[in-house]
């Protein structure tokens, strides 16, 4: 896949079919909309192109507002639409100047003079342009006037429920885990690096890498213990991983930090991804360390039997 840091760096294609949007999660509802661009560029001879916003909208149009949480990073995104087979991944760069841009000139713009757009797909309800004035109905319009078609692609329900960056976030902001894994497609996962802690865990006998994100807008998941599994380099583990502030004695700060089952190597300033498989429990205060063992002996079997099953 070839990845396109603007626009103005696109050599503009003989067909292609394209879609647009912040694709946050690349979940099971944004996969709808990819493998029909992908059926149509392989009926027409054409290539796939995706146009996708950074920073997010939000983050420039509400800079205050501090609630919004990605569930992808600009890289981590990319790569879940390498795996999707996308040949053409566009960034658009995402400013309060561009914000302004009408969604007439939107199309003109970038979907025609850039692109080149023969086919363009899109998610229901999509809008486009100053104050999200486009509209799939104004993108078919426009799309006769400038030579290229457009279809909509129904939301998709699972379990009663529509698939949505937002209603991913709602569940992983509970610790609903296994309700945001069904929604994406694949686990919800955090990448960071290993940093030094204060050692309690070894001295308890589950030592744990602490991690730090270091994208400030990547959301993580409610305060609790879960089952996980760890990637370290290529090889992967099991683990149960702890968010929260550290009760028992009397923490601070919150932190991040994993227990990683058969494993005892020096990994500080080296990067750990995790996936999140089941919420064991939530945060809680222990009496004294010693309930706290016993309590993460318990946690133990039951993330065992969480990754067996």
């Amino acid at each position: 896949m070839k990845i396109y840091h603007t626009p103005s760096d696109f050599l503009r294609l003989n067909y292609a079919v394209v879609t647009s949007g912040t694709f946050d999660g690349v979940h099971l509802g944004h996969q709808k909309i990819l493998t029909r661009i992908k059926e149509i560029a392989q009926r027409n001879g054409g290539e796939t192109v995706v146009l996708t916003f950074w920073p997010h909208p939000r983050l420039v149009l509400h800079p205050d507002d501090k609630s919004l949480k990605l569930l992808n990073t600009f890289e981590e995104k990319a790569d879940l639409l390498k795996e999707q087979g996308i040949q053409h991944l566009v960034r658009i760069p995402f400013t309060k100047e561009f914000s302004q841009l009408s969604s007439v000139e939107f199309v003109q713009r970038i979907l025609v003079d850039t692109i080149g757009t023969r086919k363009l797909v899109i998610g229901y309800d999509h809008h486009f342009g100053k104050n999200r004035e486009g509209s799939f109905e104004q993108l078919r319009l426009k799309g006769s006037e400038y030579g290229f078609e457009v279809e909509e692609i129904p939301a998709q329900d699972i379990d009663h429920i529509t698939v949505s960056s937002s209603a991913i976030r709602r569940a992983l902001s509970t610790g609903d885990v296994i309700t945001a894994a069904h929604l994406l497609g694949r686990s919800y996962s955090l990448t960071g690096m290993v940093v030094v802690g204060d050692k309690l865990g070894r001295v308890m006998g589950y030592p744990t890498a602490n991690i730090s994100i270091e994208s400030h807008f990547k959301l993580i998941p409610a305060d609790g213990i879960y089952a996980v599994r760890v990637c370290h380099g290529s090889q992967w583990y099991g683990g149960m991983l702890y968010i929260g502030v550290r009760p028992t004695v009397n923490g601070a700060k919150r932190s991040i930090e994993v227990n990683i089952f058969e494993f005892d190597n020096d990994i500080y300033g080296e990067t750990l991804t995790v996936t999140f498989e089941k919420l064991l429990r939530t945060d809680t205060k222990f009496k004294d360390l010693e309930a706290l063992k016993n309590q993460l002996a318990i946690d133990k079997q039951l993330a065992l039997e969480a990754l067996k099953n």
